[in-house]
């Protein structure tokens, strides 16, 4: 029996002070892009110095949407490959050979969340070494500056769960990253028809090595070093943009023909074109509805290199540029979550100054200290607010995603998708990829991640250009193939496509024909009333070099579709539907929610002896807290470090004992270490105010521990921040602060036949691009609708204007780079 303590542990997942040994000894990763698809291997090498057998245990974190589909140990000269089966018949095989002595290994995936697995290295005895093969498939996201995107997960940090959730958390050991006990080695193979114009990543890298003289195949590796303080983040860019491409690759000789596997399968990339003139008209309604995450991990700094940056602070100001930016005659809301969740309007208001004015005031004053990261329940209420009519629902979702009910949360947006889209956005090290990928994927919208030294205003305000492109209705798929072949279309209908983004489909082609081996897919759909259609004529031939890549995406497509359409009721999953997945899964050896990775060692012939000992093996997770008050009273009571080993407790309210929180703090050494999302124990303390503050620091215990001063506005946003809900600013000596001038000489150079507000708003615009163009992706939107303000006022002497203003600030910009 487990004491209710030490179990509070596993589950919180930290190392303990025992400083048990730790069985994996290093990680090497291979990753092998083709195009736009990338299959990685990862060979983990396990050893045990220990004079007892041991069982190791490592939770860890992979791309959401990856296909694993493959997995093996080799024992001295034994490989032994393991194969899909469902999950409770292999965990019984995996303990019956553990008990019989055998060795044995098992890798699954969380049944709360497909970004987590678990690998099981059972039965390894004393001096034995094991070399664990983990392999999988995934697709590149594009970017916005159309780079490629692939993501290594290194982070893993502690997921919240709510309360009164079902099924049990996962079990997570998690250490801070300087304290990761293994090595990580990280190559990439990129091939591709295109040249590849360079390698980008959040990590040092060696140099970009090209293997051919057309530069269509290069290779790259991380570093040596690697803190395990980030994900490993890489960006592929290709010489040109991206065109729509379609891969057909050939069935399993082995498998049956009509199956899956059996069969050819194609994979589409479709890139659609939108016409320029529907383009250039941005959408001047809809319901904007803003989700904030203010759980106590959102007081982390957004990186490294600039600490006084935190995720709620840029929030902040992210969310000022999206309210400046919002077109005049559409409805907003913002709602902020943690274990409970406030709104500042009670149902969607219309866009004003005063309604604008009205939710600035309230953003300013939001911080992250609001407990855990309860989404759900702010997720029910929006929707169960009544649409507004002709007003298309858009919700923006920002959170740190370290929430363990992701699938439930994934079902609600798929249920409700009829009604709104969502854009999603993943903030810092560590965000899970399977909710910040699904929340987009099932609401109709786009998914972005803000790491490292990545900024989130440009990549938030992208997505609200998605959001004001006119919306694509009536999407169909229509196929054209010789007669003897039909398809039967894998991936969910498109019901989303965007200006630029790609757009998957994978279709299993069965039948044989005598003609002309080409096929034609036509994409319709209405924009703006106008009818439009894209068409790809592609080649049937099997591509020769994808192994059974696009098959095993096809498969884990099919497989996430089933597993969602599965969850969209809550309660026990459909025995009909887990059967086909299983099925599905075991025919493609493509992992699932249902099923397990099993290899046991039958040849060794010797049982092991001796009691096994279970060992944990630590992921790294982020490691700093940010610089309020609260954060650092939750490092200290919640995060004490002794033997610079981190323990933490992730109680529930109520099992955490305020009284000898000092005395306790006298026996370890304070340190800056990540706490999650247990803020909600304040709330209860009479004594804790999360209103008091003090420049010179807050005591805990004995200890006194200083509280920075917050960092000088950026200019820009202080310029911003000025700006009218109509798109013009006003002239005062606000406004000549933010220019840099005397109040006096932006008044006196103003012609005279022109109005304040008409001066000080193109005082504003050439500002901003004399000297923000840097910046444009963030203040373009709101500059767009100054520009519309400035023509809609049939100002004379604009050209007169725009002189005296460059001759003010010092600039050369022309009227027409300002849109009049």
């Amino acid at each position: 029996m487990v004491s209710r303590q030490s179990t509070k542990m596993d589950c919180c997942g930290l190392l303990t002070a025992q400083k048990e040994p730790v069985p994996l000894k290093s990680v090497e990763v291979e990753l092998q892009v083709r195009d736009h698809v990338a299959t990685v291997v990862s060979t983990l090498n396990y050893e045990n110095k220990e004079d007892k057998p041991v069982e190791a245990v490592f939770v860890f974190p992979l791309p959401g949407d990856a296909a694993v589909c493959h997995f093996s140990a080799t024992i001295g000269q034994t490989q032994i490959v393991a194969e899909v089966k469902e999950k409770q018949q292999a965990r019984e095989e995996y303990d019956d050979a553990l008990s019989s002595g055998q060795q044995a290994f098992l890798l699954e995936e969380s049944d709360q969340s497909p970004d987590i697995f678990s690998l099981s290295v059972g039965s390894l005895p004393p001096g034995e070494s094991a070399s664990i093969r983990l392999e999988y498939v995934t697709e590149l996201a594009v970017q916005a500056d159309d780079g490629l995107r692939f993501c290594l997960p290194a982070v893993l940090n502690p997921r919240y769960q709510p309360q009164g959730s079902e099924g049990a958390s996962v079990q997570v050991t998690s250490v801070p990253a300087s304290l990761v006990p293994y090595s990580l080695s990280f190559s990439a193979r990129v091939s591709s028809p295109r040249p590849v114009s360079k390698v980008e990543s959040n990590c040092s890298l060696d140099p970009l090595q090209y293997l051919n003289t057309e530069q269509t195949q290069a290779t790259v590796k991380l570093a040596a070093g690697h803190k395990f303080d980030r994900d490993v983040e890489v960006l592929i860019y290709y010489k040109d943009a991206h065109q729509p491409t379609a891969v057909v690759e050939a069935g399993q000789a082995s498998a049956k023909p009509g199956s899956l596997m059996g069969d050819p399968v194609v994979m589409l990339s479709l890139y659609p074109e939108f016409p320029q003139t529907v383009m250039s008209s941005l959408a001047s309604c809809g319901e904007f509805v803003f989700l904030l995450d203010r759980s106590g991990s959102m007081d982390c700094p957004m990186n490294d290199s600039k600490r006084d940056q935190t995720r709620i602070g840029s929030a902040r100001d992210t969310l000022l540029l999206l309210l400046k930016s919002l077109p005049m005659g559409c409805y907003f809301n913002i709602y902020s979550f943690g274990s409970e969740y406030e709104h500042i309007f009670p149902a969607s208001v219309e866009y004003s100054e005063k309604t604008m004015e009205e939710a600035l005031k309230k953003v300013e004053k939001m911080d992250a200290d609001l407990g855990g990261t309860e989404i759900l329940e702010p997720l029910k209420h929006i929707h169960s607010q009544p649409c507004i009519p002709n007003q298309p629902r858009q919700l923006f979702v920002f959170t740190d995603g370290e929430v363990c009910n992701t699938k439930e949360v994934i079902s609600l947006v798929k249920k409700n998708s009829g009604s709104h889209r969502c854009f999603s956005f993943g903030i810092g090290e560590g965000a899970s990829s399977a909710l910040i990928n699904g929340l987009a994927k099932e609401g109709g919208g786009h998914a972005q991640f803000i790491t490292g030294a990545d900024r989130m205003q440009p990549k938030v305000m992208q997505s609200l250009r998605f959001a004001l492109q006119p919306a694509v209705e009536d999407i169909s798929v229509t196929w054209d193939l010789p007669k003897g072949i039909s398809v039967t279309v894998l991936s969910p209908p498109i019901t989303a496509i965007f200006q630029g983004q790609r757009s998957l489909v994978y279709a299993q082609l069965s039948g044989q024909s005598s003609e002309a081996a080409e096929g034609c897919v036509t994409v319709k759909y209405s924009l703006a009333g106008h009818p439009s259609q894209n068409q790809l004529h592609f080649s049937l031939t099997p591509a020769q070099d994808t192994g059974l890549t696009v098959h095993r995406l096809a498969a884990r497509t099919l497989i996430r579709s089933l597993e969602t359409e599965n969850n969209e009721d809550g309660g026990e999953p459909d025995e009909g539907v887990k059967k086909k997945v299983v099925e599905l899964s075991v025919q493609s050896g493509v992992s699932s929610a249902f099923t397990s990775f099993i290899a046991v060692n039958k040849d060794n012939s010797d049982a092991v002896e001796g009691p096994l000992v279970r060992r944990g093996v630590p992921t790294p997770m982020y490691t700093w807290c940010g610089t309020s008050n609260q954060a650092l009273m939750m490092a200290t009571a919640c995060c004490p470090i002794q033997s610079n080993v981190l323990q933490m407790c992730c109680a529930e309210v109520g099992d955490f004992d305020y009284s000898n929180a000092a005395e306790d703090l006298e026996d370890f050494s304070v340190g800056a270490a990540y706490c999650d999302d247990e803020v909600e124990i304040y709330h209860d303390n009479e004594d804790y105010s999360p209103n008091a503050s003090s420049d010179e620091g807050i005591s805990v215990g004995a200890a006194q521990v200083a509280v920075p001063k917050q960092p000088p506005r950026d200019p820009l946003l202080q310029l911003v921040s000025l700006q009218k809900a109509s798109g013009c600013w006003l002239l005062d000596p606000a406004l000549a602060a933010a220019l840099g001038k005397p109040s006096e000489e932006v008044e006196n150079t103003k012609p005279s036949a022109v109005n304040q507000e008409v001066w000080a708003t193109i005082l504003a615009l050439i500002w901003l691009r004399g000297f923000k163009m840097d910046a444009q992706e963030e203040w373009e939107l709101l500059a767009m609708k100054a520009a519309s303000w400035l023509r809609a006022q049939n100002a004379p002497c604009v050209t007169e204007c725009v002189e005296a203003g460059n001759a003010l600030l010092g600039c050369n910009v022309q009227g027409d780079a300002l849109g009049l």
